[in-house]
């Protein structure tokens, strides 16, 4: 018999949903912009273009709503890893997800009203939420905007170190959002964490 704990207010679940689904959409036309082939196109490249620089900016926008509400409601205490020992407790966490959850190991440390996130969990989104999205919005931002990008940097001109950091934070976010959905299978059931998402309710 499982039990439910309530976790995600409605607030967090709705960002989240958004959130998802605007940076589904500028990986899929940032593909298509960066690897763009006229004869096998992901997506026609002025439309790619176009599409990719609205959510740009939705992203933007909602990236904003984030931390302010994360400061509002100090749900942002729920990104710090919190000490003591978070380098041993990764270790253990990363050692469940590679190799004891296929043992049918118990959870090492399932989620609390007082710490939503696991402390691998918590370095990499703190990573992710305030050092890759930022990095990518404003490298994004430059871009739209051009003129306000210095005239060399690093002895290049000065978008093309823009153009390399704003690719390789897309990347490691792409590969981020792989590694998301997969461990969003491994709750209680497949379909649990995504549930939860949904019904703000986890099980366990």
């Amino acid at each position: 018999m499982s039990e439910r704990i309530y976790l995600l207010p409605v607030w967090i679940r709705a960002w989240h949903w958004c959130n998802a689904l605007l940076i589904l959409t500028l990986i899929v036309t940032g593909a298509s912009l960066h690897f763009s082939d006229p004869k096998l196109p992901l997506l026609e490249f002025s439309r790619a273009a176009s599409i990719h620089n609205v959510a740009g900016v939705a992203l933007a926008s909602l990236y904003g709503v984030f931390v302010v509400a994360n400061i509002v409601s100090g749900n942002w205490w729920q990104y710090v890893p919190k000490p003591p020992g978070i380098g041993h407790r990764c270790l253990v966490q990363a050692r469940y997800y590679a190799y004891g959850i296929f043992r049918g190991e118990s959870h090492p440390y399932p989620p609390t009203r007082e710490a939503n996130f696991n402390a691998l969990q918590a370095v990499v989104y703190w990573f992710v939420m305030y050092i890759l999205v930022p990095t990518v919005v404003a490298t994004g931002l430059v871009f739209m905007n051009p003129e306000i990008a210095p005239e060399r940097l690093f002895g290049l001109d000065g978008l093309l170190p823009v153009a390399v950091l704003h690719y390789l934070s897309g990347t490691i976010i792409t590969l981020f959002v792989v590694a998301h959905i997969y461990l969003g299978t491994t709750g209680v059931t497949v379909t649990s964490l995504f549930k939860m998402m949904i019904t703000g309710w986890h099980e366990h």
